[in-house]
């Protein structure tokens, strides 16, 4: 029996404790919120990737949790290849990702478009054969002075960051349960915040 209201959530990031706190693996850490929301354990998966399966909440829609294994360019063959496993379509992909382009302590949240210079979107829309996902884009704003954006994403939160960390992943955690059980308009409304 196929069940309609499975979702994929992927968390980007780059693999080993030594990225674990940067920047650029926030996604990550949002997956593991819903990890723990869903009282699920992550396992290693033949896709490259560690896999955690359950529901946010009693009825609500089933979310297969997702973390590649790979480094964050080459995001897209593990994707692919769960998307394959699990027999779903693109449209049922939820990628969480960090956002230079964003303030820190910001979400939005978007269906589709192009990867605006992201090399984990950038490969996933390569691999996948289409942009038409939902992300989840976590605000860590831009670079201060001269530094570069590589560099930026590869370091730790600020300790002034990592005071209000912990509510920007409890939203972007909320805005992933309620894009699977209400859909990406019903989300943006709640956590779009005026500009």
């Amino acid at each position: 029996m196929a069940e309609d209201d499975r979702w994929l959530v992927v968390g980007l990031g780059n693999p080993g404790p030594g990225y674990a706190s940067t920047r650029h693996n926030v996604g990550q850490m949002v997956l593991a919120l819903l990890g723990d929301r869903m009282r699920s354990g992550f396992k290693n998966h033949k896709t490259q990737a560690t896999v955690a399966e359950g529901r946010s909440f009693p009825g609500g829609p089933r979310l297969v949790l997702a973390k590649p294994l790979t480094f964050m360019n080459v995001s897209g063959p593990p994707v692919a290849a769960l998307l394959r496993y699990y027999d779903l379509d693109v449209s049922r992909l939820i990628v969480v990702h960090d956002e230079l382009d964003i303030p820190f302590d910001t979400l939005k949240l978007k269906q589709g478009g192009g990867h605006g210079g992201h090399n984990g979107l950038r490969d996933i829309i390569a691999a996948c054969g289409s942009n038409d996902f939902t992300r989840v884009r976590v605000g860590i704003g831009r670079p201060p002075g001269r530094l570069s954006a590589a560099d930026f994403v590869l370091q730790d939160f600020s300790a002034t960051e990592r005071k209000t960390l912990p509510n920007l992943l409890d939203e972007a955690a909320d805005a992933v349960e309620l894009i699977a059980a209400s859909g990406i308009t019903a989300a943006q409304l709640k956590f779009h915040t005026a500009d």
